[in-house]
């Protein structure tokens, strides 16, 4: 057996390349957990869409991205089942408050589109009829304005589940932006990936010097192979079990200890309700539901009752010499074609209320509350998916890169031994 620690010339600061090779060991164990540790982190996130050449065999896609359909809907029920129902995101909406909001926007464009269906379909009808007439028209559909946004608030906040689909919006978001449920994956759980990292590196030194110091003593061939395998295995799976377990705290004497995720409750709430909040529950994206989702003809057929209404009261004034002028069908069709353009302009004018529904919905600071109130295990749901799915393929793969490293070691850093074993490398002499 070779000498480890001779020294050249009598002096401790020069070690010999043996003793070097045997140093490099825990070094080299390390650096292997780190790496297959953090590529088991890249693996399940990326890349987004599949590259190789026969799906999905000869090919990678990231994990999560891979099962977006399932993880969408993990993260979806979540959402819906433990942090915010339709109910309370529009009860926080008050109709009043709306319409007040909504008034000179609701003003301007009823003004507009008077003007323009009139001037369109009948121009010198409507020059010649008489101002103090039009402006009365006007007035009167601008005073009906209010009231239709208070009714049709009424209205959604009533038969809320049957005009607004949250968990269809949540889902249609994150299928849109695939990139945003890697996102709340790796923003929720970032601690958590750095510590897989590091701890890869922690693992791998120890299980480095267990190697190094049975190498010593004994040099098989297949114990630097074996020991690649079992630090890459070990390290991926140990960090895995230290994130999510204990669920609870646990003393032990003088220690508490807990799994880092849970641990970090706190923390974790409030990254999760803001990016949620910020990127999915937006007024912007809850309003485009209600515009373009599969319930939007519901309320496009409300919201032709209401207008139609209110045309009908406001016109009154003039509705006999309308009528005389053009016959009652024209008149139906121009009161048509107003509501079209009202519809139309819908998502405009209601954009100038985002601002006050933002604040009167408060759903980030909703979401962070009810986080940080959830029991473990509907706190862990919201990450432990990520690491569920084909959780043994990612311990698989840093196994096979251990055990590539292993193979290394052998073959480089202890070539005497490999070639006392299987007579050199095949064409290498």
């Amino acid at each position: 057996m070779r000498d480890p620690g001779r020294c050249m010339d009598g002096s401790f600061l020069y070690l010999s390349l043996e003793t070097w090779k045997y140093i490099s060991m825990p070094v080299i164990s390390a650096v292997v957990g780190y790496v297959t540790n953090v590529v088991a982190i890249k693996m399940m996130f990326h890349p987004i869409e599949f590259i190789g050449v026969w799906k999905p065999w000869l090919g990678w896609q990231g994990i999560v991205p891979r099962k977006a359909s399932k993880m969408t809907g993990i993260s979806v029920d979540t959402i819906t089942e433990s942090l915010i129902t339709e109910a309370e995101i529009f009860n926080r909406l008050d109709p009043a408050r709306v319409a007040d909001e909504l008034e000179e926007p609701m003003i301007a464009l009823t003004d507009e589109i008077t003007d323009t269906v009139m001037k369109r379909h009948h121009p010198t009808l409507w020059e010649a009829m008489p101002l103090v007439v039009r402006s009365q028209v006007k007035r009167r559909v601008r005073a009906q304005a209010p009231t239709i946004i208070r009714e049709l608030m009424n209205e959604v906040r009533t038969n809320v589940r049957y005009m607004f689909d949250l968990k269809g919006m949540i889902t249609r978001v994150l299928v849109r932006e695939k990139n945003l449920l890697n996102r709340i994956f790796l923003e929720t759980g970032r601690n958590e990936f750095i510590f897989i990292g590091r701890s890869g590196a922690y693992f791998g030194f120890a299980f480095g010097i267990v190697q190094m110091l049975i190498w010593v003593f004994f040099q098989a061939w297949w114990l630097l192979p074996l020991f690649g395998l079992l630090v890459g295995w070990a390290t991926n799976w140990l960090a895995l079990k230290m994130i999510f377990n204990p669920k609870k705290p646990l003393r032990i004497g003088r220690f508490k200890i807990q799994g880092l995720f849970f641990k970090r409750q706190q923390e974790v709430a409030a990254d999760y309700g803001s990016l949620v909040a910020t990127q999915i529950l937006t007024p912007q994206n809850i309003l485009e539901e209600i515009l373009t989702g599969p319930y939007a003809e519901k309320l496009f057929a409300l919201v032709q009752t209401e207008v139609q209404r209110a045309i009908d009261s406001s016109a009154s004034v003039a509705r006999p010499f309308v009528t005389w002028t053009l016959g009652s069908a024209d008149y139906e069709r121009i009161k048509a074609e107003a509501v079209r353009e009202v519809v139309a302009r819908m998502p405009e004018t209601l954009s100038h209320m985002t601002g006050y529904a933002e604040d009167a919905m408060a759903i980030q600071e909703t979401l962070i509350t009810r986080l940080q109130n959830l029991t473990p295990l509907q706190f862990e749901g919201m990450l432990r998916p990520a690491f569920e799915e084909d959780e043994w393929i990612l311990i698989a793969v840093g196994a096979a890169l251990g055990l590539a490293v292993g193979w290394f070691q052998l073959i480089v850093l202890f070539s005497s031994v490999f070639v006392d074993r299987f007579g050199g490398i095949p064409g290498f002499g």
